[in-house]
């Protein structure tokens, strides 16, 4: 880390003013990154909020192409925050907000999953809840008009999408779900008057939400196309988005094909190990049938995820990582709802709320393989997303708020996080051949989605048979590499098919940052360290990958 705070420039300047635009646009942003401002308000989800968010991008998009960058650190600020700045406003040249819905990463969620993140440890906290909630109304409102502007320019999600997020709707507006809850927990731990603002705040919410269930069913589905595919210009596009670096889709796909041979080889080779002449499937299931390898419940899950964490943050803080004292807290949690997937949210500017690892455990999941969720908390962790991000953060020295908390792609993010993965398996944190296994599923699965992603929304030719890919392909090739439940392998694909380029960006992120990492090594020489390396790439921040390269092989 820099000890001596570097002077700030006129690139710091436009990316600090760049950040204050993004808290204004997207007080739901602010919340994520530790910003107070707007905290009892929504985004405006309408068509105008999508306008000036472009008008906004237009401006400083030419202030920053205008500076003069005095050091390296604003050259990579300038570089990056150009290309993501471009990349926006591509986006909004393709009227990609028009058609925005997808069962993970949209409005729909994003509007819900923002009260995760709200202190509510006092009377005001509970009182700006309440505030929010009474907000959510024009938040859907605002979505349904960008989305019914988009019906009527023909620009509409897939149909699979639209049935998709109004089946998960009702776990936040039922008498049992998310909305409900929060009154309950407003009643039990608030005072009269903040509980009261929350319960009909609350219920404002549950309305407004099943007002946009009626719309998705009644205007928006009998618009919506069947076909899930994209398209190869489009695709092209959310990769770059994804990344922050322009592949070759073509390659990119044959290299996904042969990828997810090895990783069959390999898990063959180690499925062996664990059962002499047994399958992949006789390895698991002989694992699943071993009672100490089993986790029973949710608390008994965050309790291991906890300890698990921990012993990795105190063991490599002594010997392969640099990790400073703030960083050195993660907290694990199970999510409020039940949609599965597995994330991770970053600590505050200040670290006075820290880094989480967040399981959203499906309905009905009660039971939890260790061998195979320990790779998990290494990928999500240390020295995985937290260490990556938690550093970032607490280079503020060196770094402006824009690069230290939103500058970045998921394949910086999740390729790293992949790295990490074999890394641990490296320094031997993955010795017993079951935990190594468990890693080798993950690494399957995400070569696996590289395929399937490009195979799907380019319209490839199937593996085997005649035929495209579509939807039901893609389902029967993904149940064929994974051994996962069925909710989640159903939630997965469907993820892939809503939000297109996201998923292969692990796999492919991770094949970049391995190749930087080679390739670092080959110019340095001798002197090649891999701590020095891993501080170094990680000290320079979220980036996108063209940029990490430019910024360590320039």
């Amino acid at each position: 880390m820099t000890e001596d705070a570097r002077t700030p420039t006129q690139i710091d300047g436009i990316a600090e003013r760049w950040v204050d635009t993004l808290v204004e646009l997207s007080p739901t942003l602010a919340t994520y990154i530790g910003r107070s401002e707007g905290a009892d308000r929504y985004d405006d989800f309408g068509p105008e909020g999508a306008e000036r968010h472009a008008e906004e991008a237009r401006r400083t998009l030419a202030e920053i192409e205008a500076a003069i960058p005095v050091d390296e650190v604003d050259r990579v600020t300038q570089l990056d925050l150009a290309g993501e700045l471009r990349l926006s406003l591509e986006l909004h040249e393709a009227r990609w907000n028009l058609r925005d819905l997808n069962v993970i990463a949209s409005a729909p969620q994003d509007i819900r999953q923002v009260y995760d993140l709200m202190s509510t440890e006092s009377d005001d906290d509970w009182s700006v809840v309440g505030r929010r909630l009474a907000a959510v109304p024009a938040a859907v409102d605002g979505y349904i008009a960008t989305l019914r502007e988009g019906v009527a320019r023909g620009v509409v999600p897939a149909v699979r999408q639209v049935r998709e997020v109004a089946a998960q709707i009702p776990r936040y507006t039922a008498d049992d779900g998310f909305f409900a809850g929060l009154a309950s927990r407003a009643a039990a731990a608030a005072g009269a008057a903040a509980a009261a603002d929350v319960e009909r705040g609350a219920a404002a919410a549950r309305v407004a939400y099943d007002r946009l269930t009626a719309f998705l069913g009644d205007e928006l589905a009998p618009a919506a196309p069947h076909d899930d595919a994209v398209g190869r210009e489009l695709y092209a596009l959310h990769s770059r988005r994804f990344l922050g670096a322009e592949i070759d889709l073509d390659e990119t796909y044959a290299w996904g094909i042969e990828e997810l041979g090895r990783m069959v080889a390999e898990q063959e080779a180690i499925a062996r190990e664990i059962l002499p002449g047994a399958s992949v499937d006789e390895a698991v299931a002989h694992l699943e049938a071993d009672p100490a390898r089993k986790l029973v419940g949710t608390e008994a899950l965050r309790e291991w995820m906890q300890a698990t964490s921990d012993r990795a943050v105190a063991e490599l803080a002594r010997t392969h990582f640099d990790i400073p004292e703030p960083v050195r807290r993660l907290e694990c949690m199970i999510a409020p709802t039940q949609e599965g997937g597995i994330y991770y949210t970053g600590p505050t500017d200040d670290f006075s709320r820290p880094g989480r690892m967040w399981w959203s455990v499906p309905e009905g999941v009660t039971e939890f393989d260790t061998w195979r969720e320990l790779t998990t908390v290494y990928h999500e962790g240390v020295p995985g997303h937290h260490l990556q991000i938690g550093q970032a953060v607490y280079n503020r020295a060196e770094l402006n708020s824009w690069r230290r908390l939103l500058a970045g792609t998921s394949g910086h993010a999740e390729g790293w996080a992949l790295y990490a993965e074999r890394l641990m398996e490296q320094l031997g944190y993955l010795d017993d051949p079951a935990d190594r296994l468990g890693m080798l599923d993950g690494q399957r699965m995400r070569a696996a989605r590289v395929v399937l992603d490009i195979g799907v929304h380019l319209g490839k030719p199937r593996l085997e048979g005649d035929g495209v890919w579509d939807a039901e392909y893609a389902l029967a090739f993904m149940r064929s590499n994974v051994n996962m439940s069925d909710e989640f392998v159903r939630f997965e694909v469907n993820r892939y098919l809503g939000w297109p380029g996201q998923a292969p960006a692990y796999k492919v992120g991770q094949r970049i940052w391995e190749q930087l990492r080679d390739a670092y090594a080959a110019r340095v020489g001798d002197g090649f360290s891999m701590k020095d390396f891993h501080r170094r790439a990680l000290d320079i921040g979220g980036v996108g990958l063209d940029t990490l390269k430019e910024a360590l092989l320039a």
